[in-house]
């Protein structure tokens, strides 16, 4: 526990004494980097769909410990200086060193230290611990402090908007300053008056929906830092706004503008001229519920909308009426999210100074409109022993140690407006979290979705948020309280009371999460008392992040609170090429358990094997659940999630980075029940994601079309069976060379000499492979319904559109992006076999028809004489499309844990893939990270 000395120590904020610092990891005259071994390497990182180089650097210097692939990402992405100068940072010590200097430099020249002993000590534990991976800040600190740049620390902020032009106006302004580098943003746009209202000139007003599209659109134009991700957004409505409605359907319906502006023959490809014309692409959209409405929900009552100028309801609306829209947006998009309004600010510290109406883009930072937070993570599998304890005191010390850091680091920071600025440097909110729970977990036995594994988790987090709260008081003994404390104080120790009264509720259930809990208990008393006697330097202290590139950094098994993905996991090795391996974890919870080494090793082969444990030989029944994951044969259900979240929440100052994954057959009134679990496990916010939500093929309208084409047969007296029709042993046929997002395939597609299309075989996965099996059946299900005469316009219809990964760009020119590859495979084979008429009535046209229709010409006009020649087809396929070898071709090589799960378990997942080196990437939190390149699909 940190102490204060006496007598001619260095004072601080009105003549109160520094801070004593205590050693942790180091030894007193040895410096952190000496007792490390350091190795010199080269990074080359190269997008592997064309060979391309990303990024070069050779003979920087990492301790050998240090995974290839977290030297490669902190070397491209965190390293300054311009690549190939002498002014090039080559070692992480150069890194860790720009960065310690300020937050070193800041504590001294403000008083938080007592001697200059203990801001040496300050310096040296700061350096240990971030070399060794015990925890990271989050990136835009190692971006930016200690270079010319502005010393941003913040990665998530909180915008305001107000009912007029003017501060309309300067939202759009304030986001593209954000976007602009490379942070993100969130915003409640409930102030701006209702399309149902008037405007004080007499006319209708606009919305706020309508405002929205100004706002998307700059964020899809300046996007993220210049890159050529998308920005990071959150946009929120109150439940009680008119246009909530509204709100809710934006992004369902446009998913539906996608479908039928492609099928009409709009060019909707990446990067085509008519793409443009989808809105709200650039923003997560949340409702913010109030309890109000939910009890209406629950008792199938009415409930009302409000106007914004004067509060009075303006339309009465079903509850659940709304409720059920919510989930069915949610369903078909996987938007709307959902905040709990009145649960985020009965945890408000700071109420006196204004309600918390948003979260950043990944709606873990809640707090005051006009602030931001700098993050830290914790690497918890770094305090687990050998002999399977929790290493609580460096943990706490630990804790400390980041907590006076991050608060150092707001003295000296910049931020991007004067509002925001202000804003943080009166309410100083911070937000340490973790990565790895998961992996700790796992390593210690524990299944994550058990009451074993939310009471060790629950017992963790009030443990860090405990001693986070307890430094702070310290802080504020040492440097004063924060600007804001005065005017909230009975607020913020009557959080404090909530949080120490929800670690009293905390239910252990064997030694390793009682030890946790009983140091915890502890904590919160000694951080009670600490806080009655100097108030609290920090607004807010903790929260759950992403973690997705400093997870990577830290080589983290798992992203903040997320389970493994899955058992197996892709390696990079030294001197190039990689492997794919099951992860380390395994075998150390299969010790944990008891299993002697020779079983370890079977269920480790087995496991390598299969990617599942069932089965696996010697591995008891009751210990299955011990390695379930996030996907693959036995994946962890969406109320396992939810239940974790809840347990871990009462012990956070902000909220949990988390989208609940939902399987494709879960259904609205699934996703109804997630979101309402969520309001009474007492969350603070909820995102859920169904597999291959995002463009559904509409079903309804090619059922309608199919049934009208068959009805003629339908209502023949005369009972005839279909016969089958084979092909000849000689046939004319089409053999063609794809890719879907860089996954290769063939198709051999065959033809009766005279009659059109019998025949179709795809090859695509490894022979043997559970893909290649599927794949195959597929063929001779589809070769022998063409056979019994079956329509290829029924196949494409039901076809086309559908969605799933491998999803993207494809080398076909007539067919530049594809949904999936069932999407890619009949889209090509309606414009090889189809009449130019029915592919028309299809909305599936060549590039040079759709030039044709773009110029305001008929395409029909090229195809009056419209037979298929299928002679010249198969002489004129194999000059522009190459055959392939006779054997079979081998299965795409694994880049990434996402694509060593698809291979494994046969399925594809639905992750987007990197823009910068082209391999699939891996859900972290409510964002995605790329393991290659450690880019991220949110703030950073």
């Amino acid at each position: 526990m940190t102490e204060t000395v006496s007598g001619t120590a260095r004072r601080g904020k009105g003549g109160r004494k520094g801070l004593k610092i205590d050693r942790i990891f180091t030894t007193p005259g040895v410096h952190p980097y000496d007792e490390i071994r350091w190795e010199r390497r080269d990074v080359v990182m190269t997008n592997w769909r064309d060979g391309s180089v990303n990024f070069e650097q050779r003979g920087v210097e990492f301790p050998d410990f240090w995974s290839l692939n977290a030297a490669n990402i902190v070397t491209s992405k965190y390293f300054r200086g311009a690549v190939g100068t002498p002014q090039r940072e080559w070692s992480l010590k150069q890194l860790v060193d720009r960065v310690v200097k300020a937050y070193v430099d800041t504590g001294v020249a403000n008083g938080y230290f007592a001697s200059e002993t203990d801001a040496e000590i300050f310096d040296h534990e700061l350096k240990y611990a971030l070399v060794h991976q015990l925890f990271s800040f989050n990136s835009p600190v190692w971006f930016n402090v200690g270079t010319k740049s502005p010393q941003q620390v913040s990665a998530c902020f909180i915008l305001s908007v107000d009912d007029s032009m003017e501060s309309i106006l300067e939202w759009y302004k304030e986001e593209g300053t954000i976007f602009k580098g490379g942070s993100g943003s969130g915003v409640n746009l409930s102030r701006i008056r209702s399309s149902k209202e008037l405007l004080s000139s007499g006319g209708t007003a606009s919305g706020p929906v309508s405002f929205m599209r100004g706002a998307d659109a700059s964020a899809g134009t300046i996007k993220s830092g210049g890159a050529t991700r998308r920005a990071a957004k959150m946009v929120v409505l109150d439940v009680d706004h008119p246009d909530v409605a509204e709100f809710i359907e934006t992004k369902a319906r446009e998913e539906d503008k996608i479908r039928a502006l492609r099928d009409a023959g709009f060019d909707m490809d990446l990067g085509g001229k008519d793409i443009v014309s989808v809105q709200y692409q650039n923003a997560n959209n949340s409702i913010r519920v109030s309890d109000e409405f939910m009890r209406a929900y629950e008792a199938d009552a009415e409930f009302g909308l409000r106007g914004r100028l004067n509060g009075e309801v303006v339309e009465t609306i079903q509850a659940r009426d709304l409720f059920r829209l919510l989930a069915k947006a949610a369903w078909e998009c996987a938007d709307p999210g959902i905040q709990y309004d009145d649960t985020i600010n009965d945890w408000h510290t700071n109420p006196e100074s204004g309600r918390i109406t948003a979260s950043n883009p990944c709606s873990e930072y809640m707090s005051l409109d006009n602030s931001s937070c700098n993050l830290a993570s914790i690497n918890l599998l770094k305090f687990l022993g050998a002999d399977g304890t929790f290493d609580t005191e460096r943990f706490v010390k630990l804790t400390e140690l980041i907590i006076t850091a991050m608060d150092a680091s707001i003295t000296f920071a910049d931020f991007p407006t004067e509002k925001i600025g202000a804003t943080t440097r009166d309410y100083r909110q911070l937000g340490i979290g973790y990565a790895n729970l998961g992996a700790l977990l796992m390593a210690t036995g524990h299944a994550y979705d058990s009451e074993g594994g939310r009471s060790l988790a629950a017992a963790i987090t009030s443990l860090m948020t405990g001693v986070a709260y307890r430094r702070s008081a310290e802080l504020a003994g040492v440097v004063g309280a924060y600007e804001g404390y005065a005017r909230n104080a009975e607020a913020h120790k009557r959080v404090m009371r909530k949080h120490a009264a929800a670690n009293d509720e905390v239910r252990t259930l064997d030694e390793m999460d009682k030890a946790i809990h009983a140091v915890a208990t502890k904590q919160w008393q000694e951080c009670l008392k600490a806080g009655e006697k100097h108030g609290y330097r920090n607004a807010q202290a903790s929260l759950l992040a992403p973690t997705g590139t400093i997870g990577l950094m830290m080589d983290c098994d798992t992203t903040g609170i997320e389970p493994d993905l899955a058992l197996m996991k892709f390696k990079k090795l030294v001197g190039g090429g990689s492997m794919q391996i099951v992860n380390h974890t395994v075998p150390r919870a299969l010790e944990m358990l008891g299993y002697q080494q020779e079983q370890i090793e079977a269920i480790v082969e087995y496991i390598s094997e299969n990617g599942h444990v069932v089965d696996a030989p010697g591995l008891r029944l009751e210990h299955y659940e011990v390695f379930d994951c996030a996907m693959g044969e036995r994946a962890i259900s969406p109320m396992g999630h939810v239940r974790m979240m809840a347990a871990t929440q009462p012990f956070l100052s902000g909220a949990i980075s988390k989208t609940v994954n939902m399987p494709e057959q879960a259904t609205i009134e699934d996703i109804e029940k997630v979101y309402y679990e969520g309001w009474k496990l007492g969350l603070k916010a909820l995102a859920i994601y169904r597999d291959n939500c995002k463009v559904g093929q509409p079903l309804s309208a090619a059922g309608s079309k199919t049934e009208a084409k068959e009805e003629p047969a339908a209502v023949t007296v005369t009972e005839v069976r279909p016969v089958r029709k084979r092909l000849p042993k000689q046939r004319p046929a089409t053999v063609t060379r794809f890719s879907v997002a860089g996954a290769e395939g063939y198709m051999t597609a065959s033809s009766y000499p005279d009659d059109g299309l019998g025949e179709v075989f795809l090859k695509l996965g490894k022979q043997g492979s559970t893909l290649a099996g599927v794949m195959d059946a597929f063929s001779m299900a589809i070769s022998i319904s063409l056979q019994y005469g079956v329509p290829l316009e029924t196949w494409v219809e039901k076809f086309t559109n559908m969605r799933f990964e491998p999803a993207g760009m494809t080398d076909d020119p007539d067919i530049r992006m594809a949904t999936s590859v069932m999407d890619y495979i009949f889209r090509r084979l309606a414009l090889d076999h189809l009449p130019y008429d029915e592919r028309a009535e299809l909305g599936i046209f060549t590039a040079g028809e759709r030039a044709m229709q773009a110029n305001g010409e008929d395409p029909a006009t090229l195809h009056v004489e419209d037979v298929v020649d299928h002679d010249t087809l198969a002489q004129t396929a194999e000059i522009t499309r190459p055959a392939p070898a006779q054997s079979a071709p081998a299965a795409p090589e694994a880049h990434s844990s996402m694509e060593v799960i698809e291979s494994r378990q046969g399925r594809t997942a639905d992750a987007p893939l990197c823009l910068t080196c082209g391999t699939k990437m891996r859900p972290a939190g409510s964002c995605y990270v790329c393991e290659g390149c450690g880019s991220t699909s949110g703030c950073s």
